[in-house]
């Protein structure tokens, strides 16, 4: 017996199929370093996990709304507003177990077979996969390195037309760390009122950024709000990956949609991690502060680090934790460059090819990881290739 076509095209993830292999080579003895997994090596907050244990132990474990409980999208709405500079109202906010669900969810409440959906390349492989189980067309446009990761707007400019449904933005970028210039983003804004498109912006890394960078959302720009979702989450910011809670915010008939999608998916989102939730947004702020400055730290050391290696070139990213380092003058494919990288040197980190075919040429290392830990893992990287 066979599968139903929308599921042909889907793969693993390239991160937890390095995770894996790394893990062969630990239970064989071997040290490994791992730049391969986008997670933050900082414990959630205290005050959260608190928060959290708190709900628990008072029974907060019911079935909540599907799109999550009231208080929680309220809070979740003045953040969002304050922050972004936009009006959100409650019943625009839908709160989901992860970011994912709403990614994938406001794709098949929008996106009918056939229609052409335009996403970064490289890019979070979750995009194209979500296209595809919608049964849209996925159009890549690629990010150029010389333009800070940016869409190639050239290319942007002939692939977008009337059968063009949605167009995903993610800015800074996973895997690249780039952040949309205001020109680009200004630009992209203009044409997708000019086909009439949606726009989903994964915003989940908008508050780590460097350099007294603040990251604009597309939605603040005029004429943007009523055709954008914003997808974000705590994963990132607050260290609550494994957690499970994230957000879209959108126009309220778009979000009625996704409720009912989650409603006869998911059902609802844990009850005691939304009050964890809560108390991320509400509770002091000064952790991510600090936390953001000690990446900006480890940013600066690992490229730094990356450039002195022969045949790497890297630009250092605006934000996220990720840098994206070119390799073409070692001569090797991303693929088996990484693979020597891990079994020469025991350092586990991701081909870029693995975020699309834009990707090739580069390697995508994660710096949630210690400065001795950075420094370690590029010291084994140059002795490997010398």
């Amino acid at each position: 017996m066979g599968f139903a076509k929308r599921t042909h095209h889907l793969a693993p993830e390239g991160a937890y199929q390095v995770l894996a292999k790394a893990g062969q080579l630990e239970a064989a003895g071997r040290d490994i370093i791992h730049f391969e997994i986008g997670q933050p090596d900082y414990d959630t907050f205290s005050n959260v996990s608190l928060a959290g244990i708190k709900a628990i132990s008072e029974g907060q474990t019911r079935y909540t709304d599907p799109a999550g409980m009231p208080s929680l999208r309220e809070v979740i709405a003045e953040d969002v507003s304050r922050r972004r500079g936009i009006t959100v109202h409650p019943d625009e906010v839908v709160v989901s177990p992860g970011g994912k669900p709403n990614l994938f969810f406001p794709t098949l409440a929008l996106v009918e077979p056939g229609d052409e959906v335009i996403y970064p390349n490289p890019g979070f492989p979750t995009y194209e996969a979500m296209i595809g189980v919608a049964g849209g067309v996925p159009v890549p446009v690629p990010l150029l390195e010389e333009n800070s990761f940016s869409f190639d707007l050239d290319a942007f400019d002939k692939l977008i037309n009337r059968r063009t449904r949605l167009i995903i933005l993610n800015s800074p970028s996973n895997p690249t760390g780039g952040v949309i210039p205001a020109r680009d983003l200004a630009h992209i804004a203009a044409q997708a009122q000019k086909f009439d498109c949606w726009v989903l912006s994964d915003e989940i890394y908008a508050r780590i950024a460097y350099d007294g960078l603040e990251v604009a959302s597309v939605a603040s720009l005029p004429g943007m709000r009523e055709r954008t979702l914003i997808v974000d989450g705590f994963s990132k910011t607050y260290c609550m990956t494994g957690w499970r809670l994230g957000y879209g915010i959108m126009p309220k008939d778009l979000a009625a949609k996704v409720g009912l999608l989650l409603t006869h998916s998911l059902g609802s989102t844990a009850h005691f991690t939304q009050f964890a939730g809560m108390e991320a947004i509400i509770g002091p702020q000064d952790r991510v502060e600090r936390m953001v400055s000690e990446y900006e730290r480890r940013r600066n050391v690992i490229v730094d680090g990356l450039n002195r290696i022969p045949g790497f070139t890297c630009k250092k990213p605006e934000g996220a934790f990720y840098v994206f380092p070119n390799i073409k003058g070692t001569g090797m494919t991303s693929n088996a460059l990484a693979n020597f990288i891990l079994e020469t040197a025991g350092v586990a980190l991701l081909p870029g090819s693995a975020f699309g075919e834009y990707g090739e040429g580069y390697l995508r290392l994660s710096y949630a990881a210690s400065i001795p830990v950075i420094e370690k893992g590029l010291e084994r990287i140059r002795a490997a290739l010398s």
